[in-house]
């Protein structure tokens, strides 16, 4: 499998310089072999190839003088520019056939984007100093801030600035066969909300942070000093980048929080399962915010990826699915219900159901997992005994009420007052227990009996 590890990367000034460089000669070399193959199409002549656009736009131009200072990039970096608009082809003409999602046309890339980005391969001969310091071609070494040791050696790297003006540099390295984990026996679906991020099947909730929800008064802020700049001066730059680097924080706190809670659910369970939400229907109402808030895609593209990593079983059930109306302890189906009912009671089996918990257990089940269902079953319902239950059972004889009780020698009531009367009878009343006997007993008779 091919990973990506990206760590921050501190460049000097004259650093930035000549990366700005690089980043503007690869949107060029980009944009013209954009142009060449429209005009191509146009003219309905045939699909320039790469290796003549390479040849015309890369070699013949650094000889031409409005063009010469291609010459003053790493010739791999303009190369790997044509690559990037080969796989954006190769991606929109899938998308037409049906075999990927559909993406739009390749358009010409603008020197105002806030994000830009160059790769160099091998064949860069880019290097890792002794000291551990990113050597890169005609840049120099660039300062590195190494957050975690790399698995294998990487075929490329890319460096990235991205909108809030950091840079990062991303290695791309294959993951060895040795890091899958140990099997573990628990299984567990997973039920994605917006009141709880996630509800395990095992009745365990995980709050959702909210990140965006909580810097929305100093986003509002920001976002309110930028739009009173004027458009092209310094000050205006300077706010946009704030404004940036807001955002940044929220994504990172966002990104943060999946990383650890799919990694901690990857190594303590064997098989995950979880549902395919419409995201993108999700998104378009009310709720949109909330949605992108919490993220869902790509905490599940991290599960997927992770549990190929690690050796784990990762499940995706269909959508249409009625996880929140079928009962998970008598798999009857109990019809649609609105979303502010959070708890309901199963009119087939009289269980008191967690509409949440309710769902992961079912999805799960949906997948094939060896899941039960008792996390679903807040309390038991008290149901009266059907009026054919009630009493003794109609076929058997009454039993006596010592007999019922299992406690030996406990006589009925009718056994008792028959003693008392033949006792009374021989010893003229003394002692009367009974009710037929009317004469009160003295206090000292009844101790000294």
């Amino acid at each position: 499998m091919w990973l990506r590890y990206s760590f921050r990367v501190y460049p000097s000034a004259g650093q930035r310089t000549a990366l700005a460089r690089a980043f503007g000669c690869a949107r060029v070399v980009y944009n013209d072999a954009l142009r060449a193959r429209e005009a191509a199409r146009s003219e309905g002549k045939p699909f320039p190839k790469t290796g003549d656009l390479s040849k015309e736009l890369i070699t013949q131009a650094k000889t031409r003088p409005e063009r010469a200072w291609l010459g003053e990039v790493s010739a791999v970096v303009l190369q790997q520019s044509l690559r990037d608009l080969d796989t954006a082809y190769r991606n929109f003409f899938a998308g037409l056939k049906g075999k990927r999602p559909r993406t739009g046309v390749p358009r010409y890339k603008s020197r105002k984007d806030t994000r830009q980005t160059v790769r160099f391969t091998a064949n860069a001969c880019w290097s890792i100093t002794p000291g551990g310091k990113l050597r890169l071609p005609k840049i120099g070494d660039v300062t590195v801030k190494w957050s975690r040791v790399l698995p294998s050696t990487p075929s490329t790297v890319s460096v990235v600035r991205d909108s809030a003006g950091r840079y990062f540099a991303s290695f791309v390295v294959v993951s060895s066969e040795e890091e899958a984990l140990p099997p573990t026996p628990p299984e567990v679906g997973i039920d994605l909300g917006l009141g709880h991020f996630a509800v395990l099947s095992d009745g365990q909730k995980v709050d959702s942070p909210r990140f965006l929800r909580r810097a929305e008064k100093r986003l509002k802020k920001a976002q309110r000093v930028l739009s009173r700049k004027e458009k092209g001066g310094r000050n205006r730059e300077r706010a946009r980048i704030r404004v940036a680097r807001s955002h940044a924080r929220v994504a990172d706190a966002r990104r943060e929080f999946h990383h650890q809670l799919s990694t901690r659910l990857i190594r303590e369970n064997q098989a995950i399962a979880v549902e395919d939400l419409a995201v993108k229907g999700l998104a378009r109402t009310r709720l949109a915010k909330s949605v992108h808030d919490a993220g869902w895609s790509t905490f599940v593209s991290m599960l997927e990826y992770k549990a190929a990593r690690y050796g784990r079983t990762f499940i995706r059930i269909s959508r249409f699915e009625p996880t929140s109306q079928v009962c998970s302890v008598c798999e009857v189906k109990d019809g649609p219900k609105p979303l502010h009912i959070r708890v309901w009671t199963c009119a087939a089996c009289g269980a008191v159901l967690d509409r949440d918990i309710n769902a992961a257990v079912n999805v799960a089940k949906a997948a094939g997992l060896a899941v039960t269902a008792c996390g679903a079953l807040v309390r038991p319902e008290r149901v009266p005994a059907p009026r054919g239950e009630a009493g003794t059972h109609p076929k058997r004889p009454a039993r006596p009420v010592g007999e019922q009780a299992g406690i030996p020698g406990l006589q009925t009531g009718e056994e008792v007052n028959s003693r008392c009367r033949s006792r009374c009878s021989r010893t003229n009343r003394p002692s009367c227990t009974c009710g037929s006997c009317r004469t009160p007993r003295s206090r000292s008779r009844t101790r000294s009996s």
